[in-house]
């Protein structure tokens, strides 16, 4: 770092002289990326410039993915910050940077490598190298581009052999198909032939048999009508007769069916007090209370994981309304983990502010304490932040991270006392577990969020 911040190092005046007239090459800028990246570890958050910080805690492939044109462009545009990542390519990899700046780069090098390594320390030339490491992408894309053609071109050379030998092959079944439905054509048309003699014949049988219908259906109906009239007339004399029986059996049921109640009734009583007293007396004597038999958790015999672990699968949000049931259970959870996971996206104050706004009505809900820590070394000032009712909040002192503040409010807890850590982070995770808690993911805590 001393020599970042004094003078400019041996082969950088190139950078001042030297402009890149094009865009970076794809495969340099990644390269690029990627060295930026990689180089994060070895800065504290104070080296890096202010856009940069909020990836600080990514892992390298996260950060080059979220964060990769930020990194670009600060590289370009802040000379300090160059010179810093300059500085932790020299210690990565010092005979490809001091062979740059020799200006003798190494001929078994790959052209990339070396581009972007020029690019970030800008030794005299860096300009070429890095349209030389351009070139030689474009001539390795054209060699694959022309092979892949000529691959295809064969491709469809054999394609062709074969879709000429598919269409001999069934011209040949076609020819075939075409001489039998010939034949079979010729058979069907004398069958047709011989097929409309009989449907004359059978139109002037069936005209001779229609009229001999009409005359029946004729006779028919006047017999139909006859029949009708003489139908409606019985069915008016037995309409008549049911109404009669009916009004006679009424009588007899209004008489006795009051009476016939009441005897039920008082004999269903009998009969129901007689089998429950039979019951009684042919029962065992007692050796054990009903309530021995459910099947329940007694108190102090489990522990909150064992429970939730019976009941449901760690992707279930009703997972963690299992957990906050518990008895005096303490909900801690690791603010930006959370946030960055749900929406990365939205500015930090905006991140917290929806966070904690969530876990205030999880905390009415559930009666649950809940504690959210978040990193103090992700504050550019002081935060003017007044606490939702319920939630406690907390941010890490410096040169404290909020993984350290969650340990230690774990251990601080009362053995035996259910306590839910939310985080993603797999060492949290871990330490937290051995220390009597249990962690969950933060993707379970946004899901029952969404459901708030």
């Amino acid at each position: 770092m001393e020599h970042a911040q004094g003078a400019e190092p041996a082969g950088s005046a190139g950078d001042a002289a030297e402009v890149l007239d094009r865009p970076l090459p794809e495969g340099v800028r990644r390269k690029v990326v990627a060295l930026v990246s990689d180089a994060f570890g070895g800065l504290t958050v104070a080296d890096l410039p202010a856009q940069l910080r909020q990836y600080a805690r990514f892992t390298p492939t996260r950060r080059a993915k979220f964060g990769g044109n930020a990194m670009a462009a600060a590289l370009e545009g802040d000379r300090l910050f160059r010179q810093r990542i300059g500085e932790r390519l020299r210690e990565a990899q010092p005979e490809l940077a001091g062979a740059l700046e020799a200006g003798s780069p190494p001929a078994a090098a790959d052209p990339v490598d070396v581009a972007a390594a020029a690019y970030v320390l800008r030794p005299v030339g860096w300009v070429k190298l890095v349209a030389a490491a351009g070139e030689e992408a474009q001539r390795a894309d054209a060699e694959r581009a022309d092979e892949a053609a000529q691959q295809e071109l064969e491709q469809l050379r054999e394609e062709l052999v074969l879709a000429r030998e598919h269409t001999k092959s069934e011209t040949e079944r076609l020819r075939t198909e075409l001489e039998t439905a010939r034949k079979e054509a010729d058979i069907l048309h004398r069958k047709l032939r011989s097929a409309l003699s009989d449907v004359k014949r059978g139109e002037a049988a069936l005209r001779r048999t229609g009229a001999e219908i009409d005359a029946i259906k004729a006779t028919a109906a006047t017999h139909v009508t006859s029949a009708e009239s003489e139908s409606r007339r019985l069915k008016s004399r037995l309409a008549e007769a049911e109404a009669s029986a009916e009004a006679g059996r009424r009588a007899v049921r209004e008489g006795r069916s009051m009476e016939d109640m009441r005897v039920r009734l008082l004999l269903d009583t009998v009969l129901d007090a007689a089998q429950g007293l039979r019951r009684e007396l042919a029962l065992p004597p007692a050796t054990m209370r009903p309530a021995d038999t459910v099947d329940a958790v007694e108190p102090g015999r489990m522990t909150p994981k064992d429970i939730a672990a019976r009941a449901l699968s760690d992707t279930d949000p009703a997972l963690l309304d299992q957990l906050l049931a518990l008895p005096q259970a303490h909900l801690v959870v690791d603010g930006y983990n959370v946030t960055k996971t749900g929406y990365p996206q939205m500015p930090l104050d905006k991140q917290r502010l929806r966070l904690l706004g969530g876990l205030s009505m999880l905390a009415a809900q559930t009666g649950a304490e809940v504690t959210c820590v978040f990193d103090g070394a992700e504050l550019a000032a002081p935060v003017l932040l007044a606490p939702p009712r319920g939630v406690r909040v907390l941010f890490s002192k410096s040169g404290v991270t909020a993984d350290e503040v969650i340990r230690q409010l774990v251990r601080a807890e009362p053995p035996g006392r259910p306590v839910v850590v939310v985080s993603t982070d797999r060492e949290v995770a871990d330490g937290v577990a051995k220390a009597g808690a249990r962690p969950v993911a933060s993707v379970l805590l946004l899901k029952r969020l969404s459901r708030v």
